[in-house]
C-alpha cells in the first residue's frame, strides 16, 4: 500500500508523540506501508520548518531524521502532472498521489479542499483519524 502524507501530518508527528499522525508516521517506520513523496515535498519541510512559528515546537535534529528517513520512501524526482487544487500549494501533493500510485492521500488540513474532494484518480483523500481507524486499526 502507497500513501501520500500532507507535510502537515509530518510535521504534527513532530510535534506531538501522541495523535494520529505520529501513529502514522511510526506505522511507515515499521514498515507497515510504503510513503510515496518528492524532492518538492522535502524541500518545503526543510524550508518551512525554518519559519518562526514553528522554530519554538519543531526540533532541527528531528527534522533533519525525518527528511533522511523520508529519503528511503518511493521519492518522485519531477512532478510533471497537472492537478488543479483549490489551494495551488497543494498541486504537488496530487501529483504526487497519482504519480505514486497512491492508495491513500492523508491530510490533516480541511480548508485547503482537499479533503472535500474526497480522491483523486484511486487515491482516497481522508484525515489521519480516518487513516488509523480504517487501516492501521490504532
Amino acid at each position: 500500500m502507497r500513501v501520500v502524507l500532507d507535510t502537515n501530518i509530518l510535521f504534527s508527528a513532530l510535534i506531538s508523540p501522541h495523535g494520529f499522525p505520529d501513529a502514522i508516521y511510526r506505522a511507515w517506520r515499521a514498515a507497515r506501508f510504503e510513503v510515496v513523496t518528492s524532492r518538492m515535498q522535502l524541500d518545503e519541510i526543510r524550508r518551512a520548518s525554518r519559519y518562526p512559528k514553528f522554530q519554538a515546537v519543531l526540533q532541527p535534529a528531528r527534522v533533519g531524521v525525518m527528511v533522511n528517513n523520508l529519503q528511503r520512501a518511493l521519492v518522485l524526482d519531477r512532478l510533471d502532472v497537472e492537478a488543479e487544487a483549490d489551494d495551488p500549494d497543494d498541486a504537488f501533493l496530487l501529483a504526487m498521489a497519482i504519480l505514486g500510485d497512491a492508495d491513500y492521500l492523508v491530510t490533516g488540513d480541511r480548508r485547503a479542499g482537499l479533503l472535500q474532494r474526497g480522491h483523486i484518480k484511486r487515491t482516497r483523500i481522508v484525515t489521519p483519524a480516518v487513516f488509523c481507524g480504517e487501516v492501521l486499526r490504532c
